[in-house]
């Protein structure tokens, strides 16, 4: 029996480009978030309960990124965010009570991003195709997925944007608990291969710790990048937020957790299993310091990889294999 390969960003380096960029501040950073709308940086939150809320948008929004909003909020609250940004924001659903998506739809937000554990399912088609029809002006994300054909099976029901990551989220347990997904470096590849004749865009979700995950998930061909963890511990995150042991901490937790689960549905879903979990974890300051601190390391790995934008990164990118050393051999020394 033989086996296909795939690997994770600690799996992968960047090979250096000619370079002839003067500055790390001169590559541009915009890029596509949906096939019609652009955004300013390649980076979104994560649209998680302990993630998003208005505050963090207010600042997405100020960097000409677009906040989606999670699912998990009553709906008044949820059409109050409409009514606040109108079209600069998307909703979030799952594959039911589409009739509270269409009412959002209707009051102005400009899309949705359809959101379940497996998004490679036929409900999930019979989803994008019906919010399509009633709202065909509007842009719907669809996910998640890791694997090539689901990425051209969601593009073909009619997506608009495809989230492509199964498994790697700092709060996720799925691969763990089910044995299925795919290592996120090989799954962005692998679908950009597709996205790069489909012309649809495709938005790395997971595995996120810095900005050399970033690059490695631009580079492989995500046209952005979807971010939970690191900006749930930002002061501006919709995270509880508390003293411990003389830490301010942040609580984070994925949308499938039994903590999670136990406060939106008051408890387990029957005949199911938790696939994620809760934690704090030390905050680590505001959110522009975050985003300023990917924006730099993006520009910065623009510059070695000789582009001045993204798409020109990805054209360029040549990967090496590394061995567990290489990471190893990576970090500073102080000795």
């Amino acid at each position: 029996m033989t086996f296909k390969e795939a690997l994770t960003f600690d799996d992968v380096a960047l090979v250096p480009q000619f370079n002839n960029i003067p500055s790390r501040t001169e590559p541009k950073l915009e890029s596509w978030l949906t096939r019609d709308r652009k955004i300013d940086i390649p980076l979104i939150a994560a649209n998680m309960d302990t993630v998003i809320g208005e505050e963090l948008a207010e600042i997405l929004l100020s960097y000409g990124t677009t906040p989606i909003f999670h699912r998990f909020a009553e709906m008044e609250v949820q059409k109050g965010w409409v009514k606040k940004f109108g079209d600069r924001i998307f909703v979030s659903c799952g594959i039911n009570h589409l009739d509270r998506i269409h009412e959002l739809l209707d009051l102005g937000a400009a899309g949705v991003c359809i959101d379940v554990a497996h998004g490679h399912s036929d409900r999930m088609f019979h989803t994008i195709e019906e919010i399509k029809k009633r709202h065909p002006n509007k842009d719907v994300i669809a996910g998640n997925v890791c694997t090539a054909m689901a990425y051209h099976d969601l593009v073909n029901a009619g997506a608009d944007a495809v989230k492509v990551g199964v498994g790697p989220g700092a709060a996720c347990t799925t691969r763990v608990i089910t044995g299925f997904g795919n290592p996120q470096f090989s799954a962005i590849y692998e679908c950009a291969q597709v996205a790069e004749k489909l012309r649809i865009p495709l938005i790395a979700d997971g595995g996120i710790r810095g900005s050399r995950d970033v690059v490695l998930a631009l580079a492989a061909g995500a046209s952005c990048v979807m971010v939970g963890k690191l900006f749930a511990l930002t002061e501006e995150s919709a995270a509880m937020k508390q003293e411990i042991d003389g830490k301010w901490k942040a609580k984070y937790r994925g949308q499938a957790s039994e903590d999670f689960q136990t406060d939106f549905y008051g408890a387990l879903k029957e005949k199911t299993v938790a696939e994620g979990i809760d934690f704090w974890a030390e905050m680590k300051g505001d959110a522009k310091s975050l985003i300023e601190d990917f924006l730099g390391g993006i520009r910065s790995g623009l510059t070695y990889g000789g582009a001045r934008n993204i798409k020109e990164l990805q054209r360029k990118s040549e990967f090496v294999r590394v061995t567990p050393h290489y990471l190893k051999e990576s970090m500073p020394r102080a000795y």
